[in-house]
């Protein structure tokens, strides 16, 4: 075989590989090597390319940004910040019709710029918002789709653990990856908003026979600025540190571990067994996302040697498609993968098969992250394999939501990461304006 039908191969493999359940590190190292060992005939050059593999990922200075933004989002997590910010969002969209479901979108948003993780922001939301939304009279379907839909935001909003891998994967600046993520991640929120608002006014049915909230609490100036005020200033401290060249992503993480720290140890919910749980969990995802990124390098070394990427692009140039063409293959391609597989197996894959087309597009590959971030993380609220979805039925283990209805509830807002999704590709300065 030639390595070009080595290297086709080895794509078919891993996805088949990924979906009965390998761990997605095992199976691009594995596949990986054995295609570089197929294709030389030499077992010695498999190993070269895996020493070159992993001392590239242990070495490289940016990694570090893991680890600090990855203790950060467990200490924010701990200290009760997205309870705080659900409270307050709570009281300012109580007077619409399907007001908490905006608030558990701009407090997702909020939340997200501090913790950069969907499965965090759905396993808290899942239990702050839709008991609360149930209670309402909410219909079932309507409050966990909103936390579904809104729980992706978590991956757009810098900080966010899938930008970091995109980063690594397409050797794309960290920081300016993050910044690139604030204008999408925002288009994102505002579409979820309207959207809920036009449901309330054209489908009133989806969201319910809602009941009027108790509008008697009202949060005192003192309560308003201690729910709000610690979750401002990590954002200003991390974010504002990046854009204004203050902080570097590294630095920034780690003002940020450490603000969260102070945070947590001054609401009293921090002790010395809960921050070593927090060091353990920290490690396993940092040693996992590492392990990842590893194999990855791998993986693109082995695409590149094999002169797939090339072919690829020869392929697509002798059909004389341009970029809408390209772009719409792009999209179809993200969106039935991610019908079987989760966002990092999706960008560890589809990314160094396409990096090549697009640079000779002159393209950006910031604004590529972004588009390739979000059309994966459709794949979040799809099935088979809708994470989120997932995790908000585990989390929430109601009897009378099913896995169905979180699905159902999911559907619209994934419609509405298509739209934007769209409007992104259309117009690429949403997502390269600020870097």
């Amino acid at each position: 075989m030639t390595p070009v039908e080595i290297g086709s191969l080895s794509v078919v493999a891993i996805v088949v590989l990924v979906y009965i359940g390998v761990y997605i590190p095992i199976a691009l190292g594995l596949v990986s090597f054995t295609s570089i060992w197929l294709i030389t005939d030499r077992p010695v050059m498999a190993f070269n390319f895996l020493k070159v593999a992993v001392g590239d990922g242990v070495t490289e200075y940016a990694f570090a940004t893991i680890p600090l933004f990855t203790v950060m989002g467990l200490l924010v997590a701990k200290a009760g910040l997205g309870q705080d910010i659900y409270t307050v969002m709570n009281r300012g969209f109580r007077k619409v019709t399907g007001g908490i479901g905006m608030a558990t979108v701009g407090a997702n948003a909020v939340f997200a710029a501090v913790t950069g993780s969907s499965i965090a922001s759905a396993s808290v939301f899942s239990r702050i918002a839709v008991p609360e939304m149930r209670r309402l009279n909410y219909y079932r379907q309507f409050a966990v789709g909103v936390v579904a839909g809104s729980s992706v935001l978590g991956m757009i909003i810098p900080p966010s653990a899938m930008l970091i891998i995109y980063a690594f994967v397409a050797e794309q600046s960290v920081g300016e990856m993050f910044i690139a993520g604030i204008i999408p991640g925002l288009l994102l929120t505002a579409a979820y908003i309207l959207a809920i608002l036009a449901m309330g006014r054209f489908w009133p049915s989806f969201i319910g026979t809602t009941a009027q909230q108790d509008e008697s609490e009202q949060l005192s100036f003192a309560e308003l600025a201690d729910k709000t005020l610690p979750t401002v200033g990590l954002i200003l401290l991390v974010l504002g540190g990046i854009y204004t060249g203050w902080l570097t992503p590294v630095e920034a993480g780690a003002a940020g571990a450490l603000a969260a720290l102070a945070i947590a140890v001054v609401r009293r919910r921090m002790t010395w067994r809960a921050l070593w749980e927090t060091a353990i969990e920290t490690g396993h995802i940092t040693a996992s996302i590492l392990f990842l990124i590893t194999m990855a390098s791998l993986y693109s070394r082995m695409l590149g040697f094999a002169g797939l990427p090339n072919e690829l692009d020869a392929i697509l140039e002798a059909y004389n498609l341009g970029f809408t063409e390209v772009m719409v293959i792009y999209v179809i391609l993200m969106l039935f993968l991610g019908t079987l597989l989760d966002t990092a197996s999706i960008i560890l894959i589809v990314v160094p098969l396409f990096i090549t087309l697009v640079e000779s597009m002159n393209m950006s590959l910031v604004w590529f992250g972004i588009v390739t971030v979000i059309g994966a993380e459709i794949g979040l609220l799809t099935p088979p394999l809708g994470i989120s979805c997932f995790v908000i039925k585990a989390t929430l283990d109601d009897p009378e939501i099913s896995l169905k209805d979180v699905f159902m509830g999911a559907f619209p807002f994934a419609l509405v990461m298509l739209i934007v999704l769209i409007i992104l590709i259309r117009f690429p300065v949403l997502s390269t304006g600020l870097t």
